[in-house]
C-alpha cells in the first residue's frame, strides 16, 4: 500500500482545505512531520485512518466526539480524500462525517448523514471511474485490499511507541489482549468456548439422564404400590455408574410381584360372575310373573270402562248411520244451489246492461224491451256503420298520401347527399391510386432487402460469437497457464521433498532396522543372533511412512500437473478452432466493413457490424411486413371507387322515379278530397258512436236471455230435490240438508266405532290366555328382594373387575416403565462415553487438566507461536539498534501459579543473562519497543497474505535517546527503503529537523493548522 495525496477539509484543526503530497515526502525514504504541540501531527494519521476505515484510531472513537473543525467556516463541509495505491489499483476514497450545516431556507441548522465515495483511475480512458458509495461496500474492498483490520492497520503502519513500550513491561494478560486483537485469535477462543458449552451441556444431558432414571424408578415404586415397602431400593445418585443396574433389578423385582397379585385378581373375578349371573336369572324370572299378573288385571279394567260407553257406541252408529242416508239427497241439492246462483248473477247482469242502454243515449223505455228488439234495434244499427266504411278507408288513404310525400322528400334529401360525397371522393381517386401502387411497391422492395440482409446476418452473427469465444478462451488460456506453472512448481517441490526424505531414510536404515531386532534372532544384514550395538535413530530420522506420504504428495502433485497440461492443451485447441471461425466468415461485402474481412477483428467491432445489420433488418422487415396491409388497402379503395360510382347512378335513377311517383300522389290525394267533401263532420267520431251503441244493445240482449234460461233451470232443480228428498226417507229438503255429515265428520265417527270395537276384541283375547289366567293364579310376585340380591352380587362383580383392572394397570404400567428405563440406560451409555471425551478435550484446551503440563490455554498456545515470531524478528533490528548488545526472546516457563506461554525477555550479551524487559532504561526501552513494532509489522504483513505496506508511520519517542543511539536507529529506519518503503516520523524533537532534510511541519496558527512541505536541512548523520 503506498499513499499518494491526502486533502483534509474542516478536519480536527485544520479548518481550510490542506493537501499534503506523500509522493514528493516518499521520495527521500525517510521524512519527518512534526510541529508544535496540538498543531494536529497526530490528526494528520487519523485522517489517513479515517479515510480508509471510516474512524479514527483508539479514545479519539468515542462517542459524542465530533471530526469537525471549530476553525471550519459555516459552509464548508468536513471532507477527507485520499489518493492511494492499494492491490495494484489506483484508488481515491473520499469520506465525510455526519455534520452540521446551515439550512439552504431560513435560520437554523440541519444535520447531513455521513457519506463516502470510491473511486478508481482507469489508465487506459486516463480517467476516474466511480465504484461505490456504500460505507459497508467501501469498508469491505479497503479491507480486502490491505487486507488488515483497523486495529491492525493502527498498531503495524502508524506505530504507536508508547503502546509498545507498555507491551514490554506488560503482563502475560495484557499481551494477549494486544496480541490477540492484531492476530485475530478468536476462533481459537471460540475453540475454547465452545469445547467449554459441550462439556457443561454433555455433563447436563448426562445429569438430566440420570436424574430421569431416579424419577423412573420413583414412579415405579408408585405403580408397585405398598407392596415396594418391602423390596430393596435401588442404590446410587445422578452421576453414579452403577445407578443403572440398581434400578433395572428393582424394576425386575415389581414386575414379578405384581403378575403374582394379577392372577390372583383373576381367580376372584370368576367367581364373583358365576354368583352375579344366578341373580340375573333369578331377577328376569320375578320380574315376567309381576308383568303377567299386571297385564291380566289392566285386561278387567279395561273391560269394565268399555261397558260403560256402549251407549256411546250406539248413538255414533245411528248419526253414522242416518248421514248415510242423506248423502243420496247431496246431488240434487248441489245442483240447485247452483241454479240459484246462476239466477242471480244473471239478473244483476240485466240490470247492469240496463243502465248502460241509458248511459249510450238509447230511449229509456228500452230497459224493459226483449231480447228479440234489442237485437233487430242493434242490426239496423250495423247497417248505418257499414255506409260509413268507404268514407273511413278515403280518410285513412289521406294520411298515408301524406306519409308517402314525406318519405319521398326525405330519399330525395339523402340521394343529393350521396351524390356529393360521391362527386367530392371520386375527384381524389387518381392521386389515392398512385399512393397505394407506390405504398405496395416499397413493400416489395424492402422484401427483398430484408432477405437479402437475413443472407448476411447469419453469417455475422456465427463471428461474433466466434470472437467472443475467442476473448473467453484466451483469458481460460492466460488462467491454465497460470494453473500449469503453479502445479509445475508444487510437483518439482513436491518431487524434491520426496527426494531428500527418501535420501535421509536411507541414512538412517540402520537404525531403521535395528529397530526390529529381537535378541536371539539372526540379524537380517549380518546374520550375527548378538546385538551389542544396534543403531539409534537421529533427531532426523524419517521413517517408511514419512517417505511414502511425500510420495504420495508428490504423485498427486504431479497428477495435478498432468492434468493441468491437459486442460491447457484442450484451452489452446478450442481458442484456435475459434480464432478460424471468426476469421472464416468474410463481410467484405458490408457497407464501411471491408477492412475486417482480412484482419482479425474485436468482439465489440464485430458487435457493431452485427448491430448495424439487425438495424437495417429490422427496418426491412418492418416495412415488407406492410406489403398485405398495403395490397388490401389498395383493394379496398378499388372496391370503394366502383361503389362510389354504383351509388351515384341508382341515385340519379332514383330521382327520375320520384317525379312519377309525386304525379301519381297528387292525382290520388284530389279523388279522396272529393270523397270526405260529402261526409259533414267526423267520420271517426261518428262511427265510435254507433259502435257503443251497438255493443250495449248486444249485451242487453244478452243479459235478457241469461235471466230467462237461469229461472228456467231452478224451477228445475227445486222439483228434483223434493222427489230426492221424499225417496230417502226424509220428510222435507231441509231436514234431508240437516243430516248430511261432512268426510270428515262421518270418518271421526267411523274411527270412534273401529276404536271401541278394537278394544273390546283385545280386552277378549287377553283375558282368554291361559299364561295370563295361571298367572293370576299365582302369589303376588316380589321383585324387590330380587332386585336387592343382585345389587349386592353386581357390587361383588364390580369390586373384583376394579380389582383385576388395577392389577393389569399396574403390570402394564411397570412394563411400560421398565423398558423405558431400559431404553434410558441404553442412551446413556454414548452420553457418559461423548462427556469423557469432551470434558479431557475441554480441560486440555483450558490448561486446567493435568494433561497440560504448563496450563496453558489454546488461544495463548497460538499467541504465544506468534509471540516467538515477533521476537524473532524483533531481534534482527534491535541488535542493530543496540550494537549487537541486546536480543528479544520468548519465554513460555510460569510464574508462580500463574500460567505460562507469553512472557517477553531480553538478553544482555555484555553480561550473558536474560532478564525482563521491565529493566531496560528509558531509551533502551524506546528501541526496543521500536524494534518490536516494526518486528510485529513485519508479522502482520505476512499473517495478511505478504501485503506490501510502501508507507510506515513512527509516532514520538525521539526524545529519550542520544546522538549515537539516534544515529544507530535512523539507520535501521533508513534501511526499510531498501524495498522501496518510506517511512515518517512524527516527532518535535529539533535534532531531528537537522537530521532528516524532507519534512512536513504543522504549523498552528489562530484560522486553524496549515501544513507546509520543506525539502532543506542536513543529511540523516548531519
Amino acid at each position: 500500500m503506498r499513499l499518494h495525496r491526502l486533502e483534509i477539509t474542516g478536519f480536527g484543526p485544520f479548518g481550510t482545505t490542506q493537501t499534503v503530497d506523500f509522493d514528493a515526502l516518499s521520495e527521500a525514504g525517510l521524512f519527518l512531520l512534526h510541529g508544535p504541540t496540538g498543531a494536529g501531527k497526530t490528526s494528520v494519521l487519523d485522517a489517513v485512518c479515517y479515510a480508509l476505515y471510516g474512524a479514527v484510531p483508539g479514545a479519539r472513537q468515542s462517542p459524542g466526539t465530533s471530526l469537525r473543525s471549530n476553525h471550519a467556516p459555516a459552509g464548508t463541509a468536513t471532507e477527507v480524500v485520499l489518493d492511494l495505491t492499494a492491490g495494484g489499483r489506483r484508488l481515491e476514497i473520499t469520506r465525510r462525517p455526519e455534520q452540521l450545516r446551515p439550512k439552504k431556507r431560513g435560520s437554523g441548522f440541519t444535520k447531513d448523514k455521513a457519506q463516502s465515495w470510491l473511486r478508481e483511475y482507469d489508465p487506459e480512458r486516463g480517467a476516474w471511474q466511480g465504484l461505490s458509495k456504500s460505507h459497508q461496500e467501501i469498508g469491505e474492498e479497503i479491507t480486502q485490499l490491505i487486507g488488515m483490520s483497523r486495529e491492525q492497520f493502527c498498531q503495524v503502519v502508524l506505530l504507536p511507541q508508547g503502546d509498545f513500550a507498555r507491551f514490554l513491561r506488560a503482563d502475560a494478560e495484557a499481551r494477549g489482549r494486544l496480541l490477540g486483537r492484531l492476530f485475530d485469535t478468536r476462533r481459537f477462543a471460540a475453540v475454547e468456548e465452545h469445547l467449554a458449552g459441550l462439556r457443561r451441556v454433555a455433563e447436563q444431558q448426562v445429569r438430566d439422564g440420570d436424574e430421569r432414571l431416579l424419577g423412573l424408578a420413583h414412579r415405579i415404586a408408585q405403580a408397585a404400590g405398598p407392596a415396594a415397602a418391602d423390596w430393596p431400593a435401588p442404590d446410587g445418585k445422578p452421576g453414579d455408574p452403577g445407578l443403572a443396574d440398581s434400578v433395572l433389578a428393582w424394576a425386575a423385582v415389581a414386575r414379578a410381584g405384581a403378575r403374582e397379585a394379577l392372577d390372583v385378581a383373576a381367580s376372584a373375578l370368576a367367581a364373583a360372575e358365576s354368583r352375579h349371573a344366578a341373580a340375573r336369572r333369578a331377577l328376569d324370572e320375578e320380574r315376567d310373573l309381576a308383568a303377567r299378573q299386571r297385564r291380566y288385571q289392566d285386561a278387567v279394567r279395561r273391560r269394565e270402562e268399555l261397558d260403560l260407553r256402549r251407549a256411546d257406541r250406539d248413538a255414533w252408529q245411528a248419526r253414522l248411520d242416518r248421514a248415510r242416508k242423506a248423502e243420496r239427497v247431496a246431488g240434487p241439492l248441489s245442483l240447485r244451489d247452483d241454479a240459484e246462483r246462476a239466477h242471480r248473477a244473471a239478473r244483476a247482469a240485466h240490470e247492469r246492461a240496463s243502465a248502460g242502454l241509458s248511459a249510450a243515449g238509447l230511449p229509456p223505455d228500452l230497459a224493459d224491451a226483449g231480447a228479440e228488439h234489442l237485437t233487430a234495434l242493434a242490426g239496423q244499427l250495423r247497417q248505418e256503420l257499414g255506409g260509413l266504411e268507404h268514407a273511413r278507408r278515403a280518410e285513412r288513404r289521406g294520411a298515408e298520401i301524406a306519409r308517402e310525400r314525406e318519405e319521398l322528400e326525405r330519399q330525395a334529401r339523402a340521394d343529393e347527399d350521396t351524390l356529393h360525397d360521391a362527386d367530392a371522393w371520386l375527384a381524389g381517386w387518381d392521386n389515392l391510386r398512385r399512393t397505394l401502387q407506390d405504398g405496395v411497391e416499397a413493400a416489395q422492395e424492402a422484401a427483398t432487402r430484408a432477405e437479402h440482409l437475413a443472407g448476411r446476418l447469419d453469417p455475422a452473427r456465427r463471428r461474433l460469437a466466434a470472437a467472443r469465444r475467442r476473448d473467453a478462451l484466451i483469458r481460460e488460456a492466460e488462467a491454465a497457464a497460470s494453473r500449469l506453472t503453479t502445479a509445475r512448481e508444487q510437483a518439482n517441490t513436491a518431487h524434491e521433498t520426496w527426494l531428500d526424505l527418501r535420501e535421509r531414510r536411507l541414512r538412517g536404515i540402520a537404525a531403521e532396522l535395528a529397530a526390529g531386532l529381537v535378541d536371539g534372532d539372526p540379524c537380517a544384514v549380518c546374520g550375527s543372533p548378538d546385538h551389542p550395538a544396534p543403531a539409534r535413530a537421529a533427531a532426523d530420522h524419517v521413517d517408511r511412512a514419512a517417505e511414502d506420504r511425500a510420495y504420495a504428495a508428490y504423485t498427486h502433485a504431479d497428477e495435478n500437473r498432468s492434468a493441468a497440461e491437459r486442460e491447457l492443451a484442450v484451452v489452446r485447441e478450442a481458442l484456435t478452432a475459434a480464432r478460424a471461425e471468426a476469421r472464416a466468415e468474410a463481410l467484405a461485402d458490408t457497407e464501411g466493413d471491408a477492412e475486417l474481412a482480412a484482419a482479425e477483428p474485436t468482439a465489440a467491432e464485430l458487435a457493431e457490424v452485427v448491430q448495424r445489420l439487425d438495424r437495417a433488418y429490422d427496418e426491412a422487415r418492418r416495412v415488407a411486413g406492410g406489403l398485405h396491409a398495403a395490397r388490401e388497402e389498395l383493394h379496398r379503395a378499388e372496391a370503394e371507387y366502383q361503389r362510389r360510382l354504383d351509388a351515384r347512378r341508382q341515385a340519379e335513377r332514383r330521382a327520375a322515379a320520384r317525379t312519377s311517383q309525386r304525379e301519381a300522389l297528387d292525382r290520388e290525394q284530389s279523388a279522396v278530397d272529393a270523397v270526405l267533401a260529402q261526409v259533414q263532420g267526423g267520420v271517426a267520431e261518428y262511427a265510435t258512436r254507433l259502435e257503443r251503441r251497438i255493443a250495449r244493445l248486444t249485451e242487453a240482449a244478452d243479459a235478457v236471455r241469461a235471466a230467462e234460461d237461469t229461472a228456467r233451470r231452478l224451477k228445475e232443480a227445486d222439483d228434483r230435490l223434493a222427489d230426492a228428498a221424499f225417496r230417502a226417507g226424509f220428510d222435507t229438503p231441509d231436514a234431508a240438508a240437516a243430516a248430511l255429515l261432512d268426510d270428515v265428520r262421518q270418518r271421526d265417527l267411523q274411527h270412534r266405532l273401529d276404536e271401541w270395537q278394537a278394544a273390546a276384541a283385545a280386552v277378549a283375547d287377553r283375558l282368554a290366555e291361559p299364561e295370563t289366567r295361571a298367572a293370576a293364579e299365582r302369589p303376588p310376585a316380589d321383585p324387590g328382594a330380587a332386585q336387592a340380591a343382585l345389587a349386592a352380587a353386581d357390587r361383588v362383580l364390580r369390586d373384583a373387575a376394579s380389582t383385576l383392572d388395577a392389577h393389569r394397570d399396574r403390570c402394564a404400567q411397570l412394563s411400560r416403565l421398565s423398558r423405558d428405563a431400559d431404553a434410558e440406560v441404553r442412551r446413556l451409555g454414548p452420553l457418559r462415553e461423548e462427556y469423557d471425551r469432551v470434558a479431557r478435550l475441554a480441560g486440555l484446551t483450558a490448561g486446567t487438566s493435568a494433561e497440560n503440563e504448563r496450563r496453558m490455554r489454546l488461544e495463548s498456545y497460538v499467541l504465544a507461536a506468534r509471540l516467538e515470531q515477533v521476537a524473532a524478528a524483533a531481534t534482527a533490528r534491535l541488535q542493530r539498534m543496540s550494537a549487537g548488545r541486546y536480543t528479544l526472546v520468548h519465554s513460555d516457563a510460569r510464574a508462580g501459579a500463574k500460567r505460562s506461554g507469553l512472557g517477553l525477555h531480553v538478553v544482555d550479551a555484555w553480561t550473558g543473562r536474560e532478564r525482563d524487559t521491565a529493566t531496560l532504561s528509558g531509551g533502551e526501552t524506546f528501541f526496543a519497543s521500536l524494534a518490536l513494532a516494526l518486528g510485529l509489522a513485519d508479522v502482520v504483513t505476512d499473517e495478511a497474505g505478504g501485503v506490501r505496506l510502501d508507507t510506515l508511520f513512527i509516532d514520538e519517542g525521539f526524545g529519550s535517546l542520544d546522538d549515537q543511539t539516534l544515529d544507530e536507529v535512523l539507520d535501521v529506519l533508513d534501511s526499510l527503503r531498501e524495498r522501496d518503503r518510506s517511512v515518517g516520523i512524527v516527532s518535535h524533537v529539533g535534532d531531528l529537523r537537522r537530521r532528516i532534510p524532507v519534512q512536513l511541519e504543522v504549523v498552528k496558527e489562530r484560522a486553524g493548522s496549515r501544513v507546509r512541505l520543506r525539502t532543506g536541512g542536513s543529511g540523516l548523520g548531519g
